[in-house]
């Protein structure tokens, strides 16, 4: 009697055991332990990108890469014109243009065009920009804006016009850390999404053609993500530090030109910034002179000039083995 009782509870246990295993998770064990921050904002309305540890310093814990970038920088710092800055209101921006390119034959290599405010006039701008005119070939255009204003971009840049003159090669985002940041764009009135649009993005385009493998001397692809977070260390203004680096660190040129195409007032100010020049009806400091800006740029050289180092450490795309 005894045996046939240790048999059933041996039978029991056994399907106990069976009905446990179809509860467990099977999960790899690694996601047992990760944090989960989209659920945290939900709760705490904390926002995931104030967690990340490496903000401040992207390369932490990449000594190679922390090189670079220091190289890169003082080699941009070492060849940078002097900081100009151009005045002009919003309706003369173009007829300005247009002068410095017939009357001055003035061409710049890098463009970036946009800030990070709401209330700018992008679009009406590039439609009627000497675009051709104003950049060499190879040249690369910068266009920031917040997210209806890339929709709009996007249809823009798809027309047929302008797909002939420039190759939509890159997007970039800029993140504020939180809705208390001055970074932070508002948004449309009639604007209902479920999620909050809080990211600028930029598109980045280039005219003529550029190879990575083999025009190392014009661009340093990869130096640079293509995502950007606000650090400690933004100043209150209409640009972020941030938004110019990608520019300098991805090409190597040195005539360089910002286009703010809207007025941002006393509380989000236009910065200087060594070699570039600045113009926007807000600019502050109003030298540009093309004979001035010519002398600089012959100081200066039109490119960054080719560190055996530098080229060494940047990385760089996979070379193809063909037989």
């Amino acid at each position: 009697m005894s045996a046939v009782l240790e048999e059933i509870y041996q039978k029991k246990g056994e399907e106990h055991k069976s009905v446990a295993k179809k509860h467990v998770s099977f999960r790899p064990a690694n996601e047992f332990h990760t944090n989960d921050y989209s659920n945290n904002h939900i709760h705490t309305g904390s926002l995931p990108q104030s967690h990340i540890r490496n903000i401040e310093n992207t390369v932490d814990g990449y000594p190679k890469l922390q090189k670079l970038f220091s190289m890169k920088e003082k080699q941009v710092m070492q060849y940078n014109t002097k900081p100009f800055g151009c005045t002009v209101e919003l309706d003369e921006i173009v007829p300005t243009l247009n002068d410095w390119i017939q009357k001055d034959n003035l061409t710049f290599d890098v463009v970036m065009i946009g800030c990070l405010t709401d209330n700018q006039f992008i679009y009406p701008l590039l439609t009627q920009l000497p675009i051709n005119r104003l950049i060499s070939k190879p040249g690369f255009l910068f266009v920031w804006g917040s997210a209806q204003k890339i929709n709009e971009l996007s249809r823009l840049l798809s027309n047929e016009v302008w797909a002939k003159k420039f190759r939509r090669s890159e997007e970039l985002v800029f993140v504020p850390v939180n809705k208390n940041s001055p970074f932070y764009p508002g948004l449309e009135a009639d604007d209902e999404s479920l999620f909050n649009k809080m990211q600028w993005h930029c598109w980045m385009c280039i005219t003529g053609t550029v190879r990575r493998a083999t025009d190392g001397h014009l661009i340093h692809c990869n130096v640079d993500t293509d995502l950007a977070i606000e650090t400690n260390n933004c100043k209150v203004g209409a640009i972020p530090n941030q938004l110019y680096k990608v520019a300098e660190n991805f090409s190597t040129a040195t005539r360089r030109l910002h286009i703010v195409p809207a007025r941002t007032g006393s509380e989000t100010p236009i910065r200087m910034r060594p070699g570039w020049v600045i113009m926007g009806p807000d600019v502050l400091l109003n030298n540009f002179n093309s004979k001035d800006y010519k002398n600089e740029i012959s100081r200066v050289g039109s490119n960054l000039p080719k560190d055996p180092v530098i080229e060494s450490l940047r990385p760089k795309s996979p070379v193809s083995n063909k037989n």
